[in-house]
């Protein structure tokens, strides 16, 4: 795992696990703590096909501004639209499977499923679908068809979870070709056959970033003010891959 940050965030070492921390401040610069395994990879080279990841955790809000979470992904923003700020890549469509903080700035749903606040979420998309092009030529014309048509190409899950997730939890992730389920203190809560296509890496990470593409076709992303430090604490962290 390689730990990244912006100015003034941390990543420490506990004596269980790490302390992820972005310092308080306004909505004029990105701010994040990133832990993963996949930097200076290409998405072909990411590590993993199947996936069980568990560990427990905490932060310090139970609303936090921007986004944070863990689970898997193929880092679809590759221009640096966010979650990371990684090394160029052409975006793609999304594969992930994850347990995601949204504030209530965010929407990252094509078909109505739950997009904010503490989820279970999973997406699985093709590499390249001929609907695409279409899409993308109607973007600047009609946000709604083009949300339309990406609801087509991408196949969504998700679950909203009533944790208080700034007390300790034990969280799990299992992934396979065929199924992604999630358990929190070993007890099941959501389980779907949305799964996303590999290869994925991992991903652990807390920022002040926005994303939203509403039902009624308002784009929108940015970042926001942290009033005060915030902060994602993890221990007892095991990866196994099946």
């Amino acid at each position: 795992m390689k730990a990244r940050t912006t100015p003034g965030a941390s990543i420490e070492k506990t004596e269980k696990g790490y302390l992820l921390t972005i310092p308080a401040g306004d909505s004029s610069s990105y701010r994040f703590a990133q832990m993963d395994d996949y930097l200076g990879l290409p998405r072909r080279n990411f590590p993993h096909r199947s996936l069980t990841l568990s560990l427990r955790a905490r932060v310090s809000h139970l609303s936090l501004p921007g986004t944070w979470g863990f689970g898997v992904w193929n880092d679809p923003f590759g221009m640096s639209l966010g979650f990371g700020a990684n090394r160029l890549r052409l975006p793609t469509l999304p594969n992930a499977a994850w347990f995601f903080g949204a504030s209530k700035e965010n929407h990252l749903s094509f078909n109505n499923n739950p997009a904010q606040g503490f989820l279970a979420q999973s997406f699985r998309s093709p590499k390249f679908h001929a609907s695409l092009v279409p899409a993308g030529m109607a973007l600047p014309f009609s946000p709604k068809t083009t949300r339309r048509i990406m609801s087509k190409v991408i196949a969504e899950d998700s679950s909203a979870l009533s944790v208080d997730v700034t007390q300790w939890h034990g969280y799990r992730l299992e992934w396979s070709r065929n199924r992604a389920a999630w358990y929190v203190d070993d007890a099941p809560v959501f389980e779907s056959p949305v799964s996303p296509n590999p290869p994925l890496g991992l991903v652990i990470w807390l920022d002040n970033q926005f994303a939203s593409f509403t039902p009624d076709g308002k784009i929108g992303f940015g970042v926001l003010e942290t009033p005060d430090p915030a902060w994602l604490e993890i221990e007892g962290l095991e990866i196994a891959n099946p």
